[in-house]
């Protein structure tokens, strides 16, 4: 038998799963890291706890599975997107890593958005803080400022920063999904753009090398945990890999990732569209020979609203809450929430957007906010899928789900009420380390794709709300966006 092992570092922690030579899931170690979060709202990772996260993780997932070390043939990493770190040849971290959620590249942005047609044009993304390209330019003006002038800089996404310390000779690549995120990948050409990094101020021998998705990428053996290395045969970013998990390989499928926030993403096969709508446009993946492009809106609240309820609002003590709250709800309520905490994202691109609750009477209470802050969740997912079938022309069928918050059937009812669509929430869990563990389990010849795709099982939800409801509070959901967008203009 052989195993293979799946890396998903994501936004709270890093995991660790072994898979059998089946595709099965044996075992999964779980390590959280800080969130650093200053006064000013800058959210940062430490890039050395990270990593070693990542050995710990691997450690305890490979010893809990009680497998042979020996039998192990392959890993695959996919990695929380967008969040940007720099570090020098020795493999030493020179700043705090910026994450995806942090917004002190706002200014940065507002001084290129006379570019922003270039920018667009060329990576597929709207211009924004919220990517690589102006959080290393951030890096360039602050955390490279002051350094030796002989220090080699190394800018990349967190799946580039393992791989370096990860491999023995410190190989410094990244794959096309995750180069395609940084706002300096120009998706045509398949390469790092020279007119956008000079904009940036980025240089591009400070970045990785750009390879597709199931590459080897080097060998490991985990800081001495394992007798041999072991090739990485697959690297992922995170939502790209829940798209692969998911079988959604076809022109047309998409589907939703809700974690700490949410990627929808739909494939749209070898033809690299223009959006209208607000959405970006990236590479799903490289793969076989061939790349795939995706519409993608990505939206910075949706599990952490429910976060935001527990710490913050103190209206529950457990996610698992929220279903039963929700459910007592008074039906007739017309409290809205937008959840605008750092700024609106996919498909308005309002950074200074402003979180707002709105619409309360004599009926809002607990219940009903803790209904609003899940119907928030469905409305944005609501807004990037009527983007995504104005871009493609195509009607939506079905949604696939997938993360903690998909397993809460009154969120899927409501997805599915309020898009008007069928939602299948995946039963699996952690698809992001398993798309990419499943890649490399293809790309090392253990699995085969037909047997592992048909395994997937899926819970079914189907609309049931009237149309006039559906219309009558989507249409107080957009009258609250605007009224958080006009918080921005003034």
């Amino acid at each position: 038998m052989k195993y293979i092992i799946g890396i998903d570092q994501s936004t709270q922690g890093t995991k660790a799963l072994v898979f059998d030579g089946e595709g099965s899931i044996l075992y999964r170690a779980d390590v959280p890291h800080r969130q650093i979060i200053n006064e000013l709202g800058w959210v940062s990772h430490d890039p050395e706890e990270i990593y070693r996260n990542v050995i710990r993780a691997v450690k305890t997932a490979v010893e809990g599975a009680k497998i042979p070390k020996g039998q192990i043939a392959a890993a695959g990493i996919s990695n929380q997107r967008e969040t940007t770190v720099l570090w020098d040849q020795g493999g030493r971290p020179l700043h705090p890593a910026i994450v995806w959620q942090c917004n002190r590249a706002e200014d940065i942005a507002e001084r290129l958005k006379e570019s922003a047609e270039l920018v667009y044009e060329r990576s597929g993304i709207p211009l924004s803080a919220y990517f690589p390209g102006a959080k290393m330019a951030w890096l360039m003006e602050h955390g490279a400022a002051g350094l030796p002038r002989d220090t080699r800089l190394h800018f990349g996404t967190v799946d580039s920063w393992l791989l370096y310390r990860l491999t023995k000779n410190r190989i410094y690549k990244t794959d096309l999904s995750n180069a395609s995120r940084t706002q300096l990948f120009n998706l045509r050409t398949l390469s790092w753009d020279t007119e956008l990094c000079r904009l940036f101020g980025v240089p591009m021998e400070a970045l990785p090398e750009a390879v597709p998705s199931d590459s080897c990428f080097g060998t490991t053996d985990f800081e001495g945990f394992l007798d041999r290395e072991i090739p990485i045969l697959a690297m992922l970013g995170d939502s790209h890999g829940a798209l692969f998990g998911q079988g959604c390989h076809k022109s047309g499928m998409v589907k939703a990732t809700y974690g700490t926030g949410s990627s929808v993403m739909m494939n749209i096969g070898e033809n690299c569209v223009r959006s209208g709508n607000g959405l970006a446009v990236s590479l799903a993946w490289g793969i076989e020979g061939r790349v795939d492009y995706v519409l993608e809106g990505n939206i910075n609240y949706t599990g952490a609203v429910i976060t935001w309820l527990k710490e913050d609002m103190g209206l529950i003590n457990s996610p698992g809450e929220t279903e039963k709250l929700a459910g007592q709800a008074n039906p007739a309520d017309g409290c809205v929430l937008v959840p605008a905490f750092t700024g609106l994202s996919a498909p308005y691109w309002k950074g200074d957007a402003k979180a707002l609750l709105c619409g309360m009477g004599r009926t809002t209470g607990r219940a009903e906010v803790v209904r609003a802050a899940l119907d928030s969740i469905a409305f944005q997912v609501t807004d990037v899928l009527k983007a995504m079938e104005q871009d493609s022309g195509c009607t939506l069928r079905e949604l696939r789900t997938d993360g903690g918050p998909a397993k809460n059937a009154c969120l899927m009812q409501m997805q599915s009420d309020l898009a008007d669509v069928r939602v299948s929430a995946a039963e699996q869990e952690e698809l992001s380390a398993m798309g990419a563990a499943y890649l490399a389990g293809l790309t090392a010849g253990i699995y085969r794709r037909e047997e592992l795709f048909a395994r997937m099982k899926y819970r079914q939800y189907q609309p049931a709300m009237e149309e006039k409801s559906r219309e009558m509070k989507y249409a107080a959901w957009k009258k609250a966006v605007a009224m958080a967008c006009r918080y921005a203009e003034k």
